[in-house]
């Protein structure tokens, strides 16, 4: 199947997803093109460049498998089980090349595109992360590589591609996936959390003795009412960011009866 352009997509995924998912993938592409040592360290990761590079190319391949309706078992939704998968797959797998992965990560977005669009966007689909429509498997997609393209830029000293526009694509797999990596932490939690990206998306998050339930829109009396810039939220939500220190910075505001509870929040969950 010949890949269509992403810009004749648009009425195939939610309005600028296709743009964004091809985009992505393309300034990943950049920062990798002609790259001569992948063995150079990824801050935060024990990975290298050349091994978080790969885990890319392979999550797009599996994300393109997915959407084209083949079976993809992948651990069993949890993070943990995630975690150990992507270390078998990475030990199977011995491309490190910068320019042969920059060339797959590309050609598996665009193959992810094309099969989506053959697709009914609310047709359900297995995932790693448990079942999903097609449109919010694109949203999961652009989520995963917007969190490891912030690592690879991070790498080579380049400017990061993610923003507003992109994190507010990524909140759809965000909020559906939210319930399925509460950590062992939010045990017997009972507490309300609005949560508000600034000029965007407000949703509601409600600990009933530990389980999760996820709101679209304002919550009613909240406990804790959070205000967070929107790259800040993502790069939270993924693990790349510590909490405390985007609040001195004031990238984060809490308030409510309970502000104290915003810097808990991030730990409530286990980054998938």
């Amino acid at each position: 199947m010949e890949p269509t352009p992403a810009r004749e997509r648009r009425d195939a995924l939610p309005e600028g997803l296709a743009e964004a998912i091809h985009d992505t993938a393309e300034e990943i592409a950049a920062l990798l093109r002609g790259r001569t040592d992948t063995g150079i360290p990824v801050p935060g990761s024990t990975w290298t460049l050349g091994e978080a590079a790969a885990h890319l190319a392979q999550a797009n391949e599996l994300m393109a498998d997915i959407a084209a309706g083949q079976e993809r078992p992948y651990g069993d939704g949890t993070p943990q089980s995630l975690a150990a998968a992507n270390e078998r797959s990475l030990a199977g797998f011995g491309e490190r090349g910068s320019d042969p992965l920059a060339e797959m990560i590309m050609s598996q977005a665009d193959a992810f595109l094309a099969a989506a669009e053959q697709r009914p966007l609310d047709e359900t689909v297995s995932t790693p992360l448990g079942s999903m429509d097609v449109a919010t498997l694109g949203s999961y997609l652009l989520t995963h590589m917007l969190g490891h393209g912030y690592d690879l830029a991070r790498a080579v000293g380049r400017p990061h591609m993610l923003d507003g526009a992109r994190v507010e694509l990524s909140m759809p797999f965000m909020i559906t996936s939210m319930p399925r990596v509460v950590a062992a932490a939010a045990a017997g939690l009972n507490a309300r959390f609005a949560i508000r990206l600034r000029g965007g998306q407000r949703f509601g998050a409600t600990f009933t003795d530990g389980a999760l339930t996820v709101s679209p829109g304002p919550l009613s009396r909240p406990d804790c009412t959070i205000l967070i810039e929107p790259v800040t939220f993502l790069l939270i939500a993924l693990g790349r960011c510590d909490p405390w220190g985007a609040m001195a910075r004031g990238r984060v505001l809490a308030w409510g009866r309970k502000p104290w509870m915003a810097p808990r929040f991030p730990a409530l969950f286990t980054a998938p």
